[in-house]
């Protein structure tokens, strides 16, 4: 046959065929016989691992079978199963296979099929439903059915692919028995034979000799029995107990499907080396599950209405997404890094599941996989939790996490290194030139702590030279590896690098180093805490990868550079690597300190080059090797870094003891002694930089500010920007600037959830609640000072009995403040350290104080409940112990309409306006919302929203609650109450009463101690007055001569007459520290002084012991000073008996007594604030207004005269039993040498009298006065006015005190930031004093920054003289040289001091002067001027009483001093002079001023 053009390839030589032969139709049946496949599935041979029964157990290997085949004995079977579901009372299933015959029969009871003809097909339904195609009893989808058929093929089909197909059947309802026999597959039928039965009798039996060479085969195989047989068992699972299932006349026995799924666990567990974990539960009816865990691949054995799914299905993901979802969470909980997926942990499981779905479908008529969504079940199946935890405990967890550490080793092993010679790329490494070579094994790879540490080392190295060692500097703290995720560790570059040059790879078990380009690893880190930490997590780090890199003898190693180094004056220099070694040389030396000097080593950059090549010259005495003597090296370094351990990490540092260090003479440290002994040191700071302790509720960080704020009397305000250095300098402060930036701000805030009382005032923009105070300003545009309270709450008296800490030399913040009530309580408090967390709300401070007076009265204490100062809404307890519920506050306006005008505690108004705007119509991304709309009326402290919701919604989110649907409740507790108690240990309390039970007795002791202080202190002065009388006596008598003499026969003749020696206190035989103190001008004149006073000694007495009595001014060696001792010895010997008759509990309710009035003075101004926003809010002006701040005061006299009294302090008086008068803090120019002086350490300073140091300190003196003892000037009239030359407005004019240091004074005084400033003190009149002068005056217009005036008047006493007011300046003043960094302004001079000093005598009766010169003194050559040297200390008792007691008559005229010019004389460099207090002198003295009078000029012209 010819080719045909264009003819398909297809059809292209192919013999033509007839349209009948290529187009042709099929009967049903012949189309099932012609496409088996499509109905049957394959009847090709299949070979597979499936599961099989024989031997009476189930096995799990590889059979041949032909899937047709397997499929028509399965639908005969499920028919059967399907049965029980139309008849429950079903109870017998009887399966028989004879292989040799080629017959299977399958019986079941219950309801037989109806022998009955159909009236539609007009056949018997028995021949209807077996031998005809498409029919079905399952058609009607609207009829919810749990059987397994459906599409009207099943028995059919078996029918079709068998020789010969019996049906028999009994029906009792009819009393009929159906026999009828299908040949030639279904091709033909026999008439059916229909005979009587029985009632009872109603079963089925089917009975089919498959047609084997349709399915190719000649006999029916081992593999399609063993098949075939184990589908007759999975009957016996799924039907249960119920229905007794027989296999060859066999009864298979299972009670549940829990015994049938122990069947394949059994043959599992004989390859395990352990049982396999199994659960089972059953839910509902239709439910039931049991679980189990795979190789690492997911199995499953599942049944739909006894279908076997061997594929799986809906049903099964169904149950097992419930399972993989819950563990999935648990690991990833567990393992951060861990990244485990939902098919990760389903391959891990094993899963049985028989379940009956309504009306299942499938993927095919081989139903072998179920496509039913899980809506359709039927049925709902939330796996139980104790299901879920069961798996949880499985070990399927721990299998998970090995797993994933396998794949992060996986990942890892990409970033491994190698054995290299030349190693590029690596930004910073400086390499060893043998590193990678074959003398790899004897090179140190040098590990910095940063790129300073990283210079020093490469100093060293220009000792022990390139080849062998290579240095390598990190950045900060390295990674905890131990808890790390796998993709920080992959994305670390720092560990990536380390490993690159070390040639470290992952997995590998390490014996010695000859792999590796490195031998040694050093760690080169700072001495302090922070340093430990570093060489901690490098060991961690090394452990957690290559542990038995650690067991390489010498491989890890430490360099230790010292902490202090001790320099002596011949050269001598000696190193301590740690503090207890350097205070136990120390306390050797004894008074031989002061030769060395001592300089502290904190960081590695505080070392010079040179010092680093001293270092690596000896070599061998600054390493230290790390060693590993047993396993207990490993877990101590699992302890400190591992999550595992938190409660094992609890007991590590609970085991702590203050002193613990390791030795540093060491030569080898073990990991063991290095985790004990040094790194729980960094481990502790670190707890205590995080929970703050019980006695004052501070942590290190706040307690340093309340020092600082102390030590500075911050009672002006101060830009906190300043403040932050101010408290880094003084305070040691070693971490951020930002970091105290936020801890100040945070100890200033007041806004409703964040402080109580704040100690700090916050003078601008310190945060709202409406961002939780993160809306802040920067520091450098805020000013903070002392809150008015902070000082009743931390009392002054106090300070002198706290155990203050010493660090770089110098003294810096106590321990812990003694507040009078535990701030803890008042202010709260919340942090995370190592092992421990803590939270504390915050309490009301009134009735702490009334819980306190409670315990002072041995009365019971009241519960008290967590309160938030300005808070609106609730705070109730809840169900749960030791629970609080926190309710915002809503007001109802209408149905549709509420206004919130409170949230709860810490809920802050920005995030709860995101979270309405998510609910709100209109908003995007909303689905459903719940508001219409909403509007705020609120502003920076008041929260004010109205709410109107959606009509719809309402009725909704009344029944859940409107409190819950939007977010106005949360919830507080008190169960983690973690803080440091006195003693420094970690302690949990469960109320706030048991705080308060804990401090009551602490606070008490302290009482008892002030009380001592004090009464000791008063003694000392007694001790003092009673020696200056007799030697005052002895002097006017002549009895003593002090007057050209010798220091030596002196000291003897005091000794002899028996003097009392009193040491005074002044600074002991301690070393010099480089950079400790900043005054070390002083120093060095308070050391030569020291080394002048012990070169006079007679039989132990030196010229300090004596030099209370040595140092007074002759102008009080007089009667009259007699007199005034007296009465003021009997003063204090009064006050010092009241004091001993005044309980410590009195002190204490006193003090409360005073904070309670403090806490109303604040309550006042905020309720006056208060209104004033009402106010404003009532005119729909929305403006946030601050807090109205309080009128400048007069300055206080709070120092307390006889705390710390020193030798010669007399007239230091006590107003009652428990408040001691302090003299006013004077200001003292900027930036001079001096201005912190001790005034004993000087015995060339002048002495003031006692009326002037009454006038500066507000002191009383003696009730009797003596008449005779002085003239003084009439005091000139006041109101005269002088002008302002700056601005040409007219002002009176200051007083201003002018006040000289003595060298009597004992209590420091803080430099202020100003270079001068005079002081102004309106105290309070008393009878018979002196009227203040200036009283009414207005304060000076100084603008120069650096001065800053302030008016002090002295009060009043009766019999005194009145002091000068507005005196009118003299004709001429004095020049005086120009102030520095002033410019063109004009300053405070010389004029405005003639002003102030201006003579009675002027005042109409006559222009002349009366100038006053000082006698020299017979102690103190310089005793003439009355400047002095400044000293921060209080003035003489006796130096007061220099003044008499004229100053009873009122009409006893002023004298006044000039300060005469000194043209000729230029004016010292201000480096070079002291810093100068002057205080005006209405001294009794005559005498002419001196030429050192004229020092006075460096005051400048004010114009004011």
């Amino acid at each position: 046959m010819e080719k045909r053009p264009l003819q398909p390839s297809t059809t292209a030589n192919i013999p033509s065929k007839t349209i009948e032969e290529m187009y042709q139709k099929k009967t049903q049946l012949e189309h099932i016989l012609l496409r088996p496949d499509t109905y049957v599935g394959s009847i090709e041979k299949h070979t597979q691992n499936l599961w099989v029964y024989e031997n009476e157990e189930m096995v799990n290997r590889s059979i041949s079978y032909v899937p047709g085949l397997y499929k028509i004995f399965d639908e005969i079977l499920v028919n059967a199963a399907d049965n029980k579901q139309r008849d429950p009372s079903m109870d017998s299933l009887k399966v028989t296979i004879d292989p040799e015959a080629n017959t299977v029969s399958v019986y079941n009871n219950g309801d037989g099929v109806p022998v009955e003809i159909h009236q539609e097909e007009k056949v018997y339904v028995p021949e209807l439903i077996f031998g005809h195609l498409l029919t079905s009893s399952n058609y009607d989808d609207n009829v919810k059915k749990t059987t397994g058929g459906r599409n009207g093929y099943g028995a059919k089909l078996t029918n079709i692919f068998s020789t010969e197909f019996v049906i028999e059947t009994a029906d009792g309802r009819r009393l009929k028995k159906y026999k009828q026999v299908f040949t030639d597959n279904m091709g033909k039928k026999s008439d059916p034979v229909i005979t009587k039965c029985k009632a009872n009798e109603n079963w089925t039996k089917v009975t089919f000799k498959p047609d084997l060479e349709k399915f190719k085969m000649t006999y029916l195989e081992e593999d399609v029995v063993a098949l075939m047989k184990k589908r007759v068992l999975d009957m016996a699972g799924c039907l249960g107990k119920t229905v007794k299932v027989e296999l060859n006349g066999t009864v298979i026995r299972f009670k549940s499907f829990k015994d049938y799924a122990e069947l394949f666990l059994k043959c599992a567990e004989k390859s395990k080396p352990s049982p396999l974990p199994r659960t089972h539960t059953k839910v509902g009816d239709r439910w039931e599950i049991c679980v189990s865990l795979s190789d690492g691949q997911f199995q499953q054995v599942s049944f739909v209405n006894s279908i076997a799914t061997i594929k799986g299905g809906t049903h099964v993901d169904y149950i097992t997404n419930q399972i993989t979802t819950y563990i999935m969470n648990k690991v990833n909980k567990k393992k951060k890094d861990a990244n485990v997926k939902a098919h990760t942990v389903k391959n891990h499981l094993w899963v049985f599941v028989n379940a009956l779905i309504d009306n299942p479908a499938f993927d095919s008529q081989t139903k072998e996989t179920l496509t039913t969504k899980p809506a359709s079940f039927g049925s709902k199946c939330d796996v139980p939790e104790s299901m879920l935890k069961d798996v949880e405990k499985s070990g399927i967890v721990d299998t998970l996490l090995s797993w994933a550490d396998f794949k992060q080793s996986k990942d890892l092993k990409k970033t491994d290194g190698t054995k290299t010679q030349r190693l590029r790329g690596i930004v910073k490494l400086e390499d060893a030139n043998d590193a990678g070579g074959k003398n790899s094994d004897k090179c140190t790879l040098i590990l910095t702590e940063g790129d300073s540490a990283k210079a020093l080392a490469m100093a060293g190295l220009s000792v022990v030279g390139r080849d062998h060692y290579g240095v390598f500097p990190l950045r900060g703290k390295l990674l905890n590896v131990r808890d790390a995720s796998n993709k920080q560790v992959m994305e670390n570059e720092e560990i990536q690098n380390i490993k690159k040059i070390l040639g470290l790879q992952q997995n590998k078990e390490y014996t010695n180093v000859k792999s590796l380009r490195y031998g040694h690893l050093m760690i080169m880190a700072d001495q302090d805490h922070d340093g430990s930490h570093i060489k901690g997590l490098l060991i961690n780090f090394i452990h957690s990868f290559w542990p038995s890199l650690l067991k390489v003898p010498s491989f890890m190693v430490e360099f230790t550079t010292p902490i202090i180094r001790a320099s002596h004056k011949n050269g001598t220099k000696l190193s301590f690597y740690s503090m207890p070694e350097y205070d136990a040389w120390r306390e050797r030396l004894g008074n031989t300190a002061n030769a060395w000097a001592i300089k502290y080593y904190k960081g590695l950059g505080t070392s010079t080059p040179q010092e680093g090549r001293e270092y690596f010259k000896d070599l061998d005495k600054h390493r230290k090797d790390f060693i590993w003597e047993n396993e207990l090296d490993g877990n101590a370094i699992e302890l400190a870094f591992s999550k595992k351990k938190a409660e094992d990490r609890k007991n590590w540092m609970r085991s702590f003891e203050p002193g613990t260090c390791r030795d540093h003479e060491a030569k080898l440290i073990s990991y063991k002694d290095f985790v004990d002994k040094e790194l729980i040191l960094f481990s502790r700071a670190d707890l205590q930089r995080s929970i703050p302790s019980m006695v004052d509720g501070l942590k290190p960080g706040q307690r340093k500010i309340l020092f600082c704020s102390f030590k500075k009397n911050l009672s002006k305000e101060v830009k906190v920007g300043q403040f932050i250095g101010y408290v880094s300098e003084h305070s040691a402060y070693h971490h951020g600037e930002q970091s105290l930036a936020s801890t100040i701000i945070g100890m200033a805030q007041d806004f409703v959830g964040s402080n109580n009382i704040n100690l700090l005032t916050p003078n601008g923009q310190f945060g709202t609640r409406n961002l939780g105070g993160k809306d802040h300003a920067s520091s450098r545009y805020i000013y903070t000072q002392l809150n008015t309270v902070t000082r009743s709450l931390f009392h002054a008296d106090d300070d002198k009995l706290l155990e203050y800490l010493n660090e770089d030399g110098r003294s810096i913040e106590p321990n812990w403040y003694i507040p009078i009530i535990p701030l803890v309580l008042v202010n709260g408090s919340e942090g995370i350290g190592t092992g421990w967390s803590s939270f504390i709300p915050n309490y009301n401070p009134r009735e702490i104080i009334a819980n306190v007076r409670r315990l002072l009265n041995d009365e019971e204490m009241v519960p008290m409940d967590p309160w938030y100062k300005g808070f609106r809404g609730t705070i109730e307890k809840s169900a749960k112990e030791g629970g609080y519920i926190v309710n915002g506050s809503v007001e109802e306006i209408d149905d549709i309409t509420f206004r919130i005008t409170e949230l709860p505690i810490r809920k802050w108004t920005q995030d709860y306006k995101t979270f309405l705007e998510l609910t709100t119509e209109g908003a995007p991304n909303v689905k459903d919302p719940l508001i219409e709309d909403f509007k705020q009326n609120g502003d920076d402290a008041i929260v004010d929203i109205e709410v109107r919701m959606k009509a719809e919604k309402v009725a909704a989110i009344m029944q859940e609650g409107l409190f819950k649907k939007f977010k106005l409740t949360s919830t507080i507790s008190t169960s983690n109450m973690h803080l440091f108690d006195a003693e420094g240990k970690i302690k949990k309390f469960d109320t706030p009463e048991q705080i308060l039970e804990e401090f009551y007795p602490l606070r008490l002791e302290y009482y008892e101690k002030r009380k001592k202080y004090i009464l000791a202190n008063l003694e000392r002065l007694l001790l003092i007055l009673d020696n200056k009388v007799r030697f005052i006596l002895g002097v006017v008598s002549g009895e003593i001569i002090v007057s050209n003499r010798k220091r030596t026969e002196l000291l003897i003749e005091l000794k002899q007459k028996g003097f009392t020696p009193i040491p005074k206190k002044g600074k002991s035989a301690e070393p010099q520290v480089a950079g400790a103190n900043d005054e070390n001008s002083e120093d060095q004149e308070d050391s030569e002084r020291e080394t002048a006073s012990k070169s006079v000694n007679v039989e132990g007495a030196t010229w300090g012991d004596y030099e209370y009595l040595l140092s007074l001014s002759i102008g009080t060696l007089t009667l009259e000073s007699v007199q005034k001792l007296l009465d003021e010895k009997a003063d204090k010997e009064n006050e010092f008996e009241i004091l001993m008759g005044t309980p410590s509990k009195s002190l204490w309710l006193k003090d409360l007594d005073e904070l309670e009035k403090k806490l109303d003075e604040l309550d006042r101004i905020e309720a006056e604030e208060g209104q004033k926003r009402s106010t404003m809010s009532n005119k729909k002006n929305r403006l946030a207004t601050k807090p109205a701040k309080k009128p400048p005061q007069p300055r206080k006299n709070t120092k307390k005269a006889n705390v710390e009294p020193e030798n010669d302090n007399s007239s230091m008086e006590i107003e009652n039993a428990v408040e001691v008068v302090k003299p006013v803090e004077v200001a003292k120019p900027k930036g001079r040498a001096g201005s912190k002086k001790n005034a004993q350490t000087e015995a060339d300073d002048e002495i003031l009298s006692l009326q002037e140091r009454l006038a500066v300190y507000n002191l009383e003196s003696s009730g009797e006065k003596s008449q005779a003892m002085e003239e003084e000037p009439p005091v000139p009239p006041a109101g005269k006015k002088q002008i302002n030359k700056r601005g040409g407005a007219k002002k009176k004019s200051n007083t201003i005190v002018l006040e000289s240091d003595s060298d009597n004074e004992v209590n420091d005084v803080e430099d202020d930031d100003d270079d001068f400033e005079v002081q102004e003190n309106a105290a309070p009149a008393k009878k018979g004093g002196r009227k203040p002068a200036a009283q009414n005056a207005k304060k000076a217009a100084a603008e120069d920054d650096e001065f800053e005036v302030q008016e002090k008047a002295a009060p009043a006493k009766k019999g005194g003289r009145k002091a000068v007011q507005n005196a009118k300046p003299p004709a001429k003043a004095a020049a005086a040289p120009k102030k520095r960094n002033v410019g063109s302004k004009s300053t405070l001079g010389q004029k405005l001091l003639t002003d102030m000093l201006q003579p009675a005598e002027s005042i109409g009766t006559s222009p002349e002067k009366k100038v006053r010169k000082m006698r020299e003194s017979p102690f103190n050559k310089k005793s003439g001027s009355i400047l002095g040297k400044t000293a921060n200390m209080d003035i003489s008792p006796i130096a007061d009483l220099s003044e008499g007691s004229t100053s009873n008559s009122p009409t006893a005229e002023d004298e006044v001093v000039e300060i005469a010019p000194q043209p000729a004389r230029a004016r010292p460099q201000r480096a070079n002079r002291t810093q100068m207090k002057y205080v005006v002198s209405e001294s009794e003295s005559d005498n002419e001023s001196d030429d050192e009078d004229a020092e006075l000029s460096d005051f400048e012209e004010d114009d004011d």
